[in-house]
């Protein structure tokens, strides 16, 4: 009580010249900011370990660290901050840790060895010398292996020391070579920035090095070269785990360490399919098997699903593997739903979630009696939430039955289903004893920072934990600075449903006074705003320049149950669009200090195909902002990777339903282009090929549309370096300022 005391104290004493001193966020605040990682407690549960990025804007770097905070809550420690260390992954001894770093030979791992007294690191060596480099490891439960992912040749498949050879061969021969041309074979020959060159993901496994001895490098006794004995536990022509923009793992160890499962698309034309299947591989094999027998011992559990199959989570008891499942081939935005699969019967059935929303991230508690998922219910759309629930999978609860003999399966039962948390949450995580919940947490005016709930053994739906803040990387930053919250608002949209939409007012509002308006549109187009955090469409950053910021969750929004999201389907320009306008005249209608005679859209990727769209279709605003859109769907279709997504969305391919993309083809309205737009685009993003932007642009200028271009030679769909980025928020302010006024 005297802490809490003291604080209240130094606030009231404080608050009066904090006021004075704050100001608007800025570009350079965000920047200052540090992007905390997901949370990874300690097997003993006393720290959990996070990375940390860090940007330096002068140096257009952006530098991963470290840290470490005691579980029970107090001050966090960067342990690492001579070098860039991401990812960091406990051993099971709680002893030691590893983590990814570039500092020598590309990216590698690392092994720390910590003193779980001070929580301090006294020792760091380099494991893994790999000519392919080396990614996403995991220390293997029982100690004995860590797993990692590597880019191949899947030619040198073979026994492990033969296999490293060939790859550094011909890395040697590429890097060497006068010519740079590539020949292709397949589709899906680039995948969203980069070329694939003949390489695939592989998930390599290599023993875990023995306790070391103080000291620091890479020596004998360190593990160096113990990389040369390196299983590739998914040889073939295949990606494994597939591509993926984030989210957890595509593979997992079983509670022994003796198997690991994966997932893995191997259909024929990957550019055309979803389905990613799960494999099941042991782990030990002898030196010199080769790959064939490794193949013979892999096996789909998942072979009658053609939909996709994704983030495998063994049971702490080993009986059950659960994952998130689609229904629908070809479409990668069907509902995910969890499914369990029994180890010992091989049978696969959904758990009875009530509600037809997505299951997102997930993890199982630690005496395999729960499962906990984030899951967007009604309640929490209202304010633009991701909480945690969780479903009881223990001995009280209902049982279930086997979908194909509709006999109980022993001991699975699901009893209730809970919601745990009340934010914008993710990164689930536990510790030891199952009775501390990690989990990050953002908000609109707040960044990722990782949180903690110790549960209680009955959870109140009237009166859920709040969860404690465990981390305060950017207090300091944030204290200074003035940030509006996120308000909601509903209207009657396309079909008379319901839509929903978000407003920011900027900074010292005035409810007397008329702002100007920046409407921004979001991509996917299954995506959707909500109270979350973002660093490259930050609506802060947009309302802190004085205006107002309107956001509407249009038909194929995600959070609203599936068919909201699948009425987007074939009607691209349609739907959309009409809730995109309601959702405007209603904030004109509503709001009297939105000024309706400033407003300009912005929208990037499916939000940059509908300020294309709205070029050609109203003249309502004083200017466009499209960045990464898509123009002319026919063309963009032989330019794209990811054919299976235009091919769902626009009902075939442009020869087999030609009207149905011309019907939806901005270009084909060029005619009517009257506002001034600013296009961005850039050349490396191969989801929408930077002609698209080329093609805008010179039709603007053709029609004598004021007009400019913004163009990146060395970003993809996301601009990302620092200094690109200070350049893309500036040249957007300073357009949508040109023309609507401050």
């Amino acid at each position: 009580m005297r802490r809490v005391f003291l604080l209240m104290s130094v606030l009231c004493v404080a608050l009066p010249s904090f006021a004075q001193t704050k100001h608007p966020f800025t570009f350079e605040d965000m920047m200052a900011l540090k992007r905390v990682e997901e949370p990874v407690p300690s097997p003993d549960g006393k720290w959990v370990l996070f990375a940390a990025v860090d940007v330096d804007l002068k140096a257009n770097t952006k530098t991963p660290h470290v840290w470490v905070v005691p579980i029970a809550g107090g001050k966090e420690q960067e342990i690492i901050s001579d070098r860039d260390a991401d990812r960091p992954r406990w051993a099971p001894d709680g002893k030691r840790f590893a983590f990814i770093s570039t500092k020598e030979g590309g990216s590698q791992i690392w092994i720390a060895d910590f003193d779980g007294a001070t929580g301090t690191v006294t020792a760091k060596y380099r494991l893994t010398n790999i000519a392919t480099e080396a990614g996403g490891e995991l220390w293997s439960p029982d100690g004995k292996n860590i797993l990692f992912t590597s880019d191949v040749y899947p030619e040198c498949d073979g026994a492990a020391a033969a296999e490293a050879d060939c790859n550094a061969k011909k890395l040697d021969e590429v890097k060497n070579s006068k010519v740079r041309a590539l020949i292709f074979t397949h589709l899906l020959y680039r995948h969203w920035t980069a070329y694939k060159q003949g390489k695939r993901t592989h998930i390599f496994v290599v023993p875990a090095p023995s306790i070391a001895q103080p000291g620091e490098g890479t020596g004998a006794g360190h593990g160096l070269g113990a990389v040369v004995a390196a299983r590739d536990l998914t040889p073939g022509d295949y990606d494994a785990p597939p591509f993926s923009l984030g989210g957890q793992d595509d593979y997992a160890f079983s509670p022994d360490g003796q198997e690991i499962c994966f997932s893995s698309n191997h259909d024929p034309v990957e550019a055309i399919s979803t389905n990613k299947d799960l494999f099941t591989v042991p782990v030990n094999f002898p030196a010199d098997a080769s790959s064939a027998q490794v193949l013979a011992a892999t096996k789909n559990i998942t072979a009658d699903n053609k939909a996709a199959d994704e983030t495998p989570l063994y049971s702490p008891d080993g009986k059950y593997i659960a994952y998130r499942a689609q229904a629908r081939p070809g479409y990668e935005s069907d509902t995910w739903r969890l499914i369990l699969y029994d180890r010992t019967i091989g049978s696969r059935d959904p758990a009875q979630i009530p509600g037809d929303y997505w299951i997102g991230t997930f993890a199982w508690s630690p005496h395999s009696s729960k499962i906990f998922y984030l899951y967007t219910d009604d309640e929490a759309r209202q304010r633009g939430q991701t909480v945690i629930w969780s479903g009881d999978f223990g001995d009280n609860g209902l049982q279930v039955k086997d979908s194909r003999t509709e006999k109980p399966i022993p001991g699975w039962k699901v009893q209730v289903f809970e919601r745990v948390t009340r934010g914008y949450d993710d990164d689930i995580a536990f510790s030891p004893d199952g009775k501390t919940l990690l989990f990050t947490r953002m908000s609109i005016q707040t960044p990722t920072e990782i949180y903690r709930i110790v549960l209680p053994k009955k959870i109140d739906p009237y009166d859920l934990p709040k969860g404690e803040q465990l981390t305060h990387l950017n207090d300091e930053t944030l204290s200074q600075v003035l940030m509006s919250p996120l308000e909601s608002f509903w209207f009657p949209g396309a079909n008379n449903d319901k839509v929903q939409g978000f407003m920011v007012k900027p900074p010292n509002f005035d409810p007397s006074k008329k702002y100007p308006v920046k409407f921004l549109i979001h991509g996917g187009p299954q995506g959707a705003w909500g109270d979350d955090w973002s660093y490259r469409w930050n609506p802060e950053l947009f309302a802190a320049n004085g205006y107002v910021v309107i956001m509407i969750n249009f038909h194929g929004s995600t959070g609203y149950g599936q068919k909201f999201i699948d009425a987007i389907n074939g009607d691209w320009g349609g739907a959309p669009f009409e809730d995109l306008m309601k959702g405007l005249d209603y904030a004109e209608e509503h709001y009297p200090f939105v000024d309706k005679t400033r407003e300009c859209a912005l929208g990037a990727s499916y939000g940059g195909y509908m300020a294309d769209w709205i070029l050609g279709h109203t003249n309502r605003f004083k200017c466009i902002v499209t960045h990464d859109g898509l123009f002319n769907t026919e063309s963009a279709y032989g330019a794209t990777e990811e054919l299976w997504f235009n091919e769902w969305e626009f009902k075939g391919t442009p020869w087999t339903n030609r009207e149905m993309y011309r019907k939806w083809s901005p270009h084909l309205s060029a005619a009517n282009f009257k506002t001034p737009t600013l296009v961005i685009h850039s050349q490396l993003d191969y989801r929408l090929d930077v002609s698209q932007g080329f093609d805008l642009f010179t039709t603007l200028q053709r029609q004598g549309v004021p007009s400019k271009m913004l163009y990146f030679p060395d970003e993809g769909h996301w601009i990302l370096k620092p200094q690109n980025s200070q350049l893309w928020y500036k040249t957007v302010n300073d357009w949508v300022d040109q023309w609507v006024g401050k």
